[in-house]
């Protein structure tokens, strides 16, 4: 129970307003004792010379000894919390009406008898109170028998002993009670306040730590989607969407900060599991597609070297010669696809980086077009380039764009029915160069086109060839690595059409296609 952080504060909120209420009731009750002593200074500042006056303690110019016991007798009868002394000019106490072993000092300090007599709105003054040997009191005071000539003082301890005793009694009744049920009710309502206060700063806390709890005990792979409002029912690609992003509510505080962030969080892991998850199936269709592919070329290879060296004796040279060429395809195939199997890793890996540069993209594709002219006329291909004159300067790996074009134009005439033509166009989309190779051939398969570009991928056209390759997954690697773009459509014509878009140069030059 104590785990929780809403036990902790409501406890501590406790503890905090049970001190902060016995301290405010301790320094009220000393503030009004001295209020009190202050208002009954004020009250009875002249109550020494009124005696004085009133019980003519002066008779000839001296004190008359008969009037001031008179006077020590009846107005502490009358007054009992006033104690009254009479002082020597040195402080020394000459006279009083008590018990002797009541009175535990023998002389009184001047200095606040003076500061009074000077100045009598000053309030409260203590002075020392003769039945105590370290209290001081309020008190009233005068010179007697008069300013002019003192021959001492009657001091007038305002709040005797025995106003002590029954301030004491009333403090331990009926002044505690209402001190007690004062600090009662106001921890009741304090405590009430707090506690609804924390429980909704806390509620969303709470619903914050069940997510986390939910999302841990998901095996991190479904993401609650309330961290934030508003989320529940969306799937996780609409928070990548900029009208999900526009909806996002404003961060007020730090929980808010803290949902989102864990929201965020929680997104990415999803995510990024979901890509493993995905790579890890691709990874093992891409083993199961490279051995079915590299078992092939080494399969035809064992054959036919197998029935020449078993066979040499019956077979004629020309037959001979003809296994040995087999082989010896098979074999450059398997080396083109190991090289090509190796490529794709270097650049999966980024181990082979792109050096972009600027270069006239026209005249690259004039002359990729002019190397593969020879092998369209042995397949009877027409191989022909057309598009816009004038290009902008692309931007990106020289070596890198001649080999995506290079993969375009092979597939092209590879699955390109014999008499047919290729057509490469060049042109721009919003200032960038594009190149795209259109073909004469069966077309792509619509349920083929979202995964023509995943490495050994057979769709229904390659299917029949043997092999899919890993051509256009290399472009597609090379593509993302230069910032570009390679896409594929089908013609309405017939025929597939794959187009790649490159980044542009600062500073565009015109380029002369040659066809």
């Amino acid at each position: 129970m104590l785990k929780t952080l809403y036990t902790r504060l409501s406890i501590g909120l406790f503890l905090l307003l049970l001190v902060v209420g016995l301290l405010y009731t301790f320094i009220s009750l000393y503030s009004l004792r001295g209020y009190s002593a202050s208002v009954s200074q004020a009250l009875h500042q002249d109550l020494a010379q009124t005696l004085v006056s009133d019980r003519n303690l002066v008779s000839d110019g001296g004190l008359d000894p008969g009037a001031l016991e008179e006077l020590f007798s009846l107005y502490m009868a009358i007054n009992p919390s006033i104690e009254i002394y009479l002082l020597g000019l040195d402080g020394t106490i000459l006279s009083y009406s008590a018990n002797p072993a009541q009175i535990k000092r023998n002389q009184v300090s001047l200095t606040p008898i003076h500061r009074l007599m000077n100045d009598k709105s000053l309030y409260p003054m203590l002075g020392d109170d003769p039945r105590s040997h370290d209290r001081q009191k309020v008190f009233s005071v005068t010179p007697v028998p008069s300013a002019d000539t003192p021959e001492g003082y009657l001091y007038v301890v305002l709040r005797g002993e025995q106003y002590d005793a029954a301030e004491t009694m009333a403090r331990g009744g009926k002044v505690l009670e209402m001190s007690a049920w004062a600090l009662l009710v106001s921890l009741v309502v304090a405590m009430i306040a707090g506690l609804t206060i924390f429980h909704l700063l806390t509620r969303r806390l709470r619903s914050l730590a069940r997510l986390v709890a939910e999302f841990e005990n998901s095996d991190m792979r479904q993401h609650p989607f309330s961290a934030r409002p508003n989320r529940a029912g969306h799937k996780l690609a609409d928070f990548n969407s900029a009208k999900w992003r526009d909806k996002r509510p404003v961060v007020r505080d730090e929980i808010d900060y803290l949902g989102a962030s864990f929201d965020d969080m929680a997104q990415r892991i999803v995510s990024q599991i979901e890509q493993l998850k995905e790579k890890d199936a691709q990874r093992r269709q891409l083993i199961a597609q490279v051995s079915h592919d590299l078992r092939t070329p080494l399969a035809s290879m064992q054959g036919y070297i197998e029935s020449l060296k078993l066979r040499r004796d019956r077979l004629s040279p020309e037959e001979q010669d003809r296994f040995l060429d087999i082989a010896l395809k098979e074999g450059r195939r398997l080396s083109r696809l190991v090289d090509e199997l190796f490529e794709l890793a270097a650049l999966e890996a980024r181990e082979k980086q792109p050096a972009p540069e600027p270069f006239p993209l026209a005249e690259l594709v004039h002359d990729v077009v002019q190397k593969h002219s020879q092998a369209a006329e042995e397949s009877q291909l027409t191989l022909s380039l057309s598009g816009n004159p004038a290009l902008p300067i692309a931007y990106a790996d020289l070596a890198m764009t001649e080999r995506v074009l290079d993969n375009l134009i092979s597939n092209a005439i590879a699955y390109s029915p014999a008499g047919s033509r290729i057509n490469v166009v060049v042109g721009q989309t919003g200032g960038e160069p594009e190149v795209c190779v259109q073909d004469s051939g069966a077309g792509i398969a619509e349920q083929d086109l979202p995964h023509i570009f995943e490495p050994f991928y057979r769709g229904e056209a390659a299917s029949g060839t043997g092999h899919a390759g890993l051509g256009l997954a290399i472009a597609r690697r090379i593509m993302t690595l230069q910032g570009g773009d390679i896409w594929v459509h089908n013609l309405a014509t017939g025929g597939a059409c794959f187009c790649i878009r490159l980044p542009v140069n600062a500073t565009h030059v015109p380029s002369v296609i040659n066809t």
